[in-house]
């Protein structure tokens, strides 16, 4: 039973992944890429928070956000995100005729989630956010998600920065694909420049 847990806004930046229930690979699968810069559009749009790094991997999302302002509920945020996301993987699914993964994503359901007249688990419950409190954790966080294709399990790519679903073309080319992430400046949230990043 997954335990759900209160992040505060003590800090403005945080290292933030959510994961497609049972690791099945739903953004690939749906090619549900689209309804990630979507919600990355909406976070800035609305000045609710800024991406400084991303990679959206088949199965899962790993990205740095910067909260400008006092008084966020992360996990509302990051939950209102994943209902977003579900309801765009199930049309697809839909769309794909994909009856088996629907069944797999329904029998999923617990009674209370019944209850509430869910359909389908799209995603795992929990989400994991790590506070960022320094430059240093700030990079080390940077650098994990922008070598995450190139990891031993995964190796989509030979070039990490040529992820087509990355932040790192950015800061290292210059080159914007789907979304263009926040240089920010701030103390503890500051994320190197693209002039000042070797390719």
């Amino acid at each position: 039973m997954a335990v759900k847990f209160k992040h505060s806004d003590t800090y403005s930046t945080y290292f933030c992944t959510f994961t497609c229930f049972q690791w099945l690979n739903l953004f690939e699968i749906t090619d549900s890429y689209s309804s990630v810069y979507k919600w990355f559009s909406y976070l800035k749009e609305n000045n609710i928070a800024e991406i400084i790094a991303y990679v959206i991997m088949p199965n899962h999302l790993h990205c740095i956000l910067y909260f400008p302002q006092d008084g966020f509920d992360l996990n509302k945020i990051i939950g209102n995100a994943k209902r977003f996301m579900a309801y765009d993987v199930v049309k697809k699914l839909k769309e794909k005729e994909q009856s088996n993964l629907l069944e797999q994503l329904t029998v999923a359901l617990t009674e209370r989630e019944k209850s509430k007249n869910q359909k389908h688990r799209v995603f795992e419950e929990s989400f994991d956010a790590k506070a960022i409190f320094s430059e240093d954790f700030l990079m080390q966080k940077f650098s994990y998600i922008h070598l995450n294709p190139v990891s031993k399990k995964w190796k989509l790519t030979n070039d990490y920065t040529r992820f087509e679903h990355s932040s790192a073309s950015f800061y290292e080319h210059e080159e914007i694909k789907y979304f263009k992430p926040k240089i920010a400046n701030d103390a503890g949230s500051a994320a190197p420049d693209p002039a000042e990043t070797e390719a």
